[in-house]
């Protein structure tokens, strides 16, 4: 009995091969990247690769799928490289564990990619990202923001230029449109507008940023429309 019995049910033998040919890279392996690497690798896709140089900690607990006390410090991709190879031990999986620079980004974007996964949370490694992937001509969904925000059901997925009541995808509009996109680009968004209330502010030293408040549930939900918007892709082509 294959361990995709229930999958291929629903997509057929067809789709099996679609998904077990397809490579797949997923940037940023946080609350939104894991549970989106997690949601491919179950798919069945046959090559990934994962990229995120950030380590566990402690407040990582209410929202990233494998951040458990055990885990706190190690590297992200590097656990969820192993987890990910419990899943599947056949798939064809690349870690790194890194940040994204610019021109890192667009060493590692390039057409043998079928689909790009950007989950990264800040604007300017994200902006990076979708110009590379823009650049060559390589399909990408991009994160907007999950934090501050409750109602699971108004996350949607649209092009970028059709998104609304998120800070950063307004900020992502504003950078991309200095660099002549302005559309093309799929997006997971919420159309619930940001509780300002759970903003915490802090000096950027030690590059913290200020940030929301997030629960459990939303970076999940995040990541699962970005990794479905990839999957029906990759079965379809639309």
């Amino acid at each position: 009995m294959s361990w995709l019995e229930r999958t291929e049910l629903l997509v057929k033998e067809e789709g099996i091969k679609k998904l077990q040919q397809s490579n797949v890279l997923v940037v940023g392996l946080g609350g939104v990247g894991s549970f989106a690497a997690e949601f491919l690798a179950r798919a069945g896709i046959g090559r990934m690769t994962i990229v995120d140089g950030d380590v566990f900690d402690i407040t990582n607990k209410n929202r990233q799928l494998p951040a458990i006390d055990s885990t706190i410090g190690a590297y992200k991709a590097t656990v969820m490289a192993n987890r990910i190879k419990e899943i599947n031990a056949e798939i064809n999986l690349t870690v790194y564990n890194e940040f994204l620079s610019p021109e890192r980004a667009y060493e590692l974007v390039d057409e043998s990619f079928d689909y790009v996964l950007d989950c990264i949370d800040s604007v300017t490694p994200k902006l990076n990202l979708i110009i590379a992937a823009k650049r060559k001509k390589v399909k990408i969904v991009s994160c907007m923001g999950a934090g501050g925000k409750l109602d699971a059901s108004k996350v949607k997925v649209n092009d970028i230029s059709k998104t609304r009541d998120c800070m950063l995808a307004k900020h992502m509009r504003k950078r991309l449109k200095k660099e002549g996109i302005f559309k093309g680009i799929k997006a997971v968004y919420s159309t619930e507008v940001q509780r300002i209330d759970s903003l915490k502010e802090t000096d950027g030293t030690n590059f913290k940023r200020s940030y929301y408040g997030t629960i459990s549930y939303m970076p999940a939900a995040f990541g699962l429309q970005a990794a479905a918007t990839a999957i029906n892709y990759l079965l379809d082509k639309r």
